[in-house]
């Protein structure tokens, strides 16, 4: 039986340039899929998987990521007052319980790799999950839930991983598939941005991991790659040699909230699957004119 996965990850220290002058003073982690921060999804999932120790890598400008996982009692007291119980539950609910939380500084922007190194004090001897917050999964169950019956299965390192266009695989970073099911069959190699034509499949690694605590020792001897950056999949790919890789093509799809494209879809088919506000929002779309838009 592996080592039970207790703590993830949340590397949550990027500039988010391409949402400027919106992320100039507010974490691009705190953008809102509808009325959710990106980073409440990322916890959410985690907490849905049965992770119990949720672990910010931060920058500066950043501590309103940690208020948000804090009690604001002047706030819960409003609520109170009015009477607007829901929404009080709903904060409560949301709220990781003391001393579950924890925060450290990336000082520097050098890379995934990098930022994941930044925590091995917190995470120690044990494995965990990496959970990239700009990637907003619609899946049921979580992909990371999905994972970890992969894990408890095979144990060792797992990727989640989703397919794309063959025309786009230059844009990801490319797994090769060896045989099993989908719910979890070897990596045998993986290939950073590959050229159309020469990628070993079209499943793109979608910034869902589970790692097991040899990979610090790595990143910690890992020089600068592409960018300039200690990048990540560069020590995967020396832990492979030593330890299985498991991909899981999740039930699922992904959003990469990262991009303006894909933080708008993602805007229009959560708020399509909310029963709240579906049919309000349905009717304002037939309102529109969008003519020459489409």
């Amino acid at each position: 039986m592996p080592k039970r996965v207790r703590t993830a990850v949340f590397p949550v220290a990027g500039l988010g340039t391409r949402f400027l002058p919106a992320t100039k003073a507010m974490p691009k982690e705190m953008l809102t899929v509808v009325d959710r921060p990106l980073i409440q999804y990322a916890v959410d999932e985690a907490r849905e998987a049965g992770i119990e120790h949720f672990v910010f890598v931060t920058g500066r400008n950043k501590g309103v990521i940690e208020d948000h996982f804090d009690r604001q009692f002047e706030l819960e007291t409003t609520l109170e007052n009015r009477g607007k119980t829901a929404a009080l539950a709903e904060l409560r609910k949301e709220l990781p319980s003391a001393g579950r939380t924890s925060f450290t500084r990336q000082q520097e922007p050098l890379g995934l790799g990098h930022a994941v190194w930044c925590a091995r004090d917190i995470v120690g001897d044990n494995p965990f999950a990496l959970l990239l917050p700009d990637m907003v999964f619609r899946a049921n169950p979580g992909v990371l839930r999905q994972m970890m019956d992969a894990y408890e299965q095979h144990g060792g390192n797992i990727i989640g991983v989703e397919e794309c266009d063959p025309s786009e695989v230059s844009s990801y970073g490319i797994i090769e598939r060896g045989e099993g099911p989908d719910t979890g069959f070897p990596i045998n190699g993986m290939v950073e941005k590959p050229k159309v034509g020469e990628a070993p499949s079209n499943l793109f690694i979608s910034g869902r991991y589970i790692l097991q605590p040899e990979i610090f020792s790595l990143l910690s001897e890992q020089e600068k790659g592409a960018g300039g950056e200690i990048q990540i999949t560069d020590s995967m790919k020396v832990l492979m040699e030593q330890q299985p890789f498991t991909g899981v093509k999740y039930d699922g799809k992904v959003f990469d909230c990262g991009s303006k494209l894909g933080f708008l879809t993602a805007n229009v088919i959560f708020a399509l699957d909310r029963d709240d506000i579906r049919d309000g929002f349905v009717k304002e779309l037939r309102k529109l004119d969008l003519g020459d838009h489409l």
